[in-house]
Formats: C-alpha cells, structure tokens, sequence
C-alpha cells in the first residue's frame, strides 16, 4: 500500500495513537510468523505499561513520523545515549530508542529512510557515533536488516528471555544530508 508520496515531519506525544498503531500492526504480523519473541503477541494498544512506554519515548526523544499519503507509516525516536540496561559508552552518541513501521507499508522503504534521518540528526548534533539494539531471535532478519543499512553489530546481551543486539555506525559529522 503506497499511493502517496512520503514526508517525514516532527513527532510527539500527539502521535502516541499512531504509533502503537504501528507496532500492533509489527506485531500481528510477526505472531503470525510465529516471531511473538520480539514484541509479544498481544495488543499494545490498551496494554497500560506499554502505552506509558511509548508516551515517555515521544515525550523524551526526538521523534520523526514518515507519512505516506498523509498517513503515518513509520516513526523514530532518537535519543541522546542508550537506555540504562546497554553498556555505555565514552563518547557522545546519539542512540535510537525505537524504528517502527506499519506493516500496510513493507518495501516502501520507510525504516531505511529513517536510518538515514538518524544518521543526519546525529551528525547536526555533531556526533560520530549512532546506535541502536534490536531482536536478536528468531534467525536473526532484524540483526541483518540493520547490517544491510550499514549498522555493524557490537554488544551482544540477553534481557531474560530476550536476545538482544547492540549495533553502531560511524557518522561523519561533516556530512548531514538525509
């Protein structure tokens, strides 16, 4: 589904419906792929902790919806450094907290361009080095997907019955283009 152009604009706490929107499409798609390890299998609309989670990200990172037609089909949240359970790091780095796409849009190419937004707000910022964690299950597609965007892994980690991995980039804060 993509018979309209794409624009990407500022997010916020108003997006809030849109993006759990997105992630029940991402997982109502993966359950029935038999992934539920990544997201769950449940709603996150109406799940009272993860509505909270996606407000806090909206209100605390800098967030991007790309829109498609005028309806949103992806978001980014990018913030200033990793969440608490990522080893840290010693440099300034910009961190992405969340990717999400609505899954009416797969091969719009929507996630890639907002990597590459993420790659340009984090050389504005002046910074050289942008990460992200993601699932680690399954047979590792999302840890591929990210490598094919340039991301190379680095951390390893489990958080109780999720695997997790922690990829980077290098960002040439010369070159801000998106």
């Amino acid at each position: 589904m993509s018979d309209g152009a794409q624009v990407v604009r500022s997010g916020g706490p108003a997006d809030q419906r849109a993006v759990l929107g997105m992630i029940d499409s991402a997982v109502e798609w993966l359950a029935a792929r038999g992934r539920s390890g990544q997201w769950g299998e449940d709603s996150w609309t109406g799940n009272p902790t993860r509505e909270v989670r996606v407000s806090r990200l909206l209100a605390d990172c800098e967030s991007s919806v790309c829109e498609v037609g005028g309806t949103p089909a992806g978001a980014l949240m990018l913030a200033d450094r990793a969440p608490d359970w990522i080893p840290p790091v010693d440099e300034p780095e910009c961190y992405v907290r969340m990717l999400v796409t609505d899954r009416r849009f797969a091969g719009c190419g929507i996630g890639a361009r907002l990597l590459r937004l993420a790659q340009a707000q984090t050389a504005r910022r002046g910074r050289r080095l942008l990460r992200l964690d993601c699932w680690a299950g399954a047979d590792g597609a999302l840890v591929s997907y990210y490598e094919s965007q340039g991301f190379t892994r680095t951390v390893r980690f489990d958080m109780r019955d999720w695997p997790g991995q922690v990829l980077a980039m290098r960002v040439d804060p010369d070159r801000q283009s998106q």
